[in-house]
């Protein structure tokens, strides 16, 4: 019997013993615990066999209950079949591609999207004889003229990282099924909260749990979502690759997504208003986000966002380094910070950081000058967010 203390053991023995195991009821605390073991003991071979076909909790990289639970609830928030939970975005982003391709298959990925995962194509899979072509994906004509014979994935975000373009996802994928190919969309933007792309025509869904799911800047985590089929294939190079997400994290971020709903519906409305105010200063030179109507995907931002458009915005000022750090000195309730999606608004520099290793050509073709800066907006009072970014504007570009 699992537990039992034999008084004949000696002390250290005992010591290693006492206490290991619980012998009252716990089931249902009102928080969910957190499951730190690496392993479960098993009573007998049986036992061991029976949670084999039932997918119960034997070792921890295979299964953990705080990754189960995360798993169910990126089922419920993207609405896929399946998930698998990982240990950063870019866990989640490379597990997917690397489960799906092999060598002499092409990748037509979207041109503008968060720099790492423009590596991952050309650094990484490359390697493999994996072949990766960029399209514009908010020119459907130019996505359909890069397909290939080999062409087995379609690859964008719901909201493009950082100049929040936003291609048609249901056309997308309309034309990956057309072509034999899948569509794989990076949803860390929006989330499931705002839009589910499984639900116009994405097979797999991945997501940075680290920014907006989670929402307090506290864990590094991410995810995919599915099919069964489609996770499955994930799952098991998971095991072997070892990207899941450890249960600690698994925890926040399951804490984090309960109070999503709430969180982004009041980042995406201050960002609609900051956008608003940016793009009346005369400091600035342009603005990006979905909400302005002359934002060239509005109309597709309308139709498949409704009345929310993600807590993300950026915005061109003048390319004057001394300028832009006075301005960032300036800012008092905003911070620069290397993420996104917390409940505090902060701010980066796309150069600098999410597309540091693109080289500067490349870089100003995708349209991210040196001038660029990418904000997320938090949950802070509406008008303080307004004030605090105006103020700092006019004190580094206003007349001394």
């Amino acid at each position: 019997m699992i537990g039992k203390i034999d008084e004949q053991w000696g002390f250290g023995t005992k010591l290693l013993n006492e206490g290991a195991y619980f012998d009252r009821e716990t089931t249902n605390p009102e928080a969910l615990p957190i499951h730190m073991s690496t392993a479960h003991n098993v009573n007998d071979l049986e036992d061991l066999e029976r949670r084999y076909e039932v997918g119960g909790y034997c070792y921890n990289r295979n299964r953990n209950p705080n990754r189960t639970a995360l798993n169910e609830l990126m089922n419920c928030l993207e609405g896929g079949a399946a998930s698998i939970s990982c240990s950063s975005g870019m866990a989640a982003i490379s597990t997917a591609l690397i489960a799906n391709t092999k060598a002499g298959d092409h990748i037509l990925s979207d041109q503008t999207l968060y720099g790492e995962t423009i590596e991952i194509f050309e650094d990484i899979l490359s390697k493999y004889q994996v072949e990766t072509t960029f399209a514009d994906f908010t020119d459907l004509d130019d996505v359909r003229s890069k397909i290939k014979d080999n062409t087995v994935i379609l690859y964008t975000e719901t909201v493009s990282n950082p100049l929040i373009g936003v291609p048609d996802i249901s056309a997308a994928a309309e034309i990956a099924h057309e072509n034999g190919a899948i569509l794989i969309v990076d949803n860390t933007f929006m989330t499931g909260a705002q839009v589910q792309p499984l639900k116009l025509g994405a097979d797999i869904v991945v997501n940075s749990l680290t920014k907006f799911a989670n929402g307090h800047s506290d864990a590094v985590c991410g995810a995919a979502t599915g099919s069964e089929e489609l996770i499955r294939k994930m799952y098991n190079l998971q095991v072997l690759l070892g990207t899941q997400a450890d249960p600690f994290s698994s925890w926040l971020v399951c804490r984090g997504i309960r109070t999503l709903n709430l969180r982004v519906k009041r980042q995406s409305e201050n960002a609609a208003a900051l956008a608003a105010a940016l793009e009346k200063s005369p400091y600035v030179k342009k603005v990006f986000h979905p909400s302005l109507a002359d934002h060239p995907q509005h109309d597709i931002a309308e139709r498949e966002f409704g009345p929310y458009y993600g807590g993300m915005l950026s915005f061109e000022v003048d390319e004057d380094r001394d300028k832009m750090n006075l301005f960032l000195r300036s800012m008092n309730l905003a911070h620069y910070a290397m993420t996104l999606g917390g409940y505090r608004t902060t701010l980066s520099y796309p150069p600098l950081s999410s597309h540091s290793n693109v080289p500067e050509e490349e870089r100003k073709a995708m349209g991210i000058s040196n001038g660029l800066l990418r904000v997320s907006v938090g949950i802070e009072e509406e008008q303080d967010i307004i004030h605090d970014f105006l103020n700092a504007l006019e004190a580094a570009y206003g007349e001394k």
